[in-house]
């Protein structure tokens, strides 16, 4: 099985959320449905020296971040009917709709808070790395609206070897809890 993942590139990241929007839009999601999600990381400070003029201090940097399709999906684990599940050509981590029942165990264990309820259907709802697209050689709509190019889907493996392995930033639960399939390279404020 060739294990498909996402390469972050938070350094280059503008925070403009172009990979939530094409997420939106091509999943017609609801308000409030967000498989892609976009955080902003703000500190710092400003102080006054002795000339009152003000020094700032500030850091800002943004993480992009959607389903990591691990290795070992919590989501996959509790679910109580195996509606969510790992498709065993890619690695992509599914939902089954006809067995999903909406109870959002998936949610509550799911440490990224990938899985999405969607009230309108009664059901989970997810990132699924746009398999369709993928499937006709087309690129994911995340990665395509992408006007940086701060993301890219590809082989976890290829992308491990092009980019490196670092999966945990500041703002991220360890990986060893799930085992993401994600590589990216750390802004230089958010390393921890």
């Amino acid at each position: 099985m060739t294990q498909l993942g996402f390469y972050i590139d938070q350094a280059r990241c503008i925070g403009c959320e172009a990979c939530v929007i094409a997420c939106k839009d091509k999943n017609d999601n609801p308000v409030g449905v967000n498989f892609r999600r976009v955080y902003s990381f703000e500190e710092g400070s400003f102080t006054e020296d002795k000339n009152g003029s003000f020094i700032q201090n500030i850091q800002s940097y943004f993480l992009s971040i959607s389903c990591n399709h691990c290795d070992e999906p919590k989501c996959v684990e509790n679910c109580p009917t195996t509606a969510m599940f790992k498709r065993e050509e890619d690695g992509v981590v599914v939902v089954d709709q006809d067995k999903c029942v909406g109870c959002r165990y998936c949610e509550w264990n799911c440490p990224y808070g990938a899985p999405q309820y969607n009230e309108e259907l009664g059901k989970m709802t997810k990132c699924d790395l746009c398999i369709d697209l993928l499937e006709k050689g087309e690129r994911p709509a995340c990665e395509g609206a992408c006007p940086v190019r701060a993301i890219e889907i590809g082989p976890i493996d290829e992308l491990r070897a092009k980019y490196g392995n670092v999966s945990e930033v500041k703002g991220l639960p360890t990986a060893s809890i799930t085992k993401p399939n994600l590589v990216i390279n750390t802004h230089k404020d958010a390393s921890e």
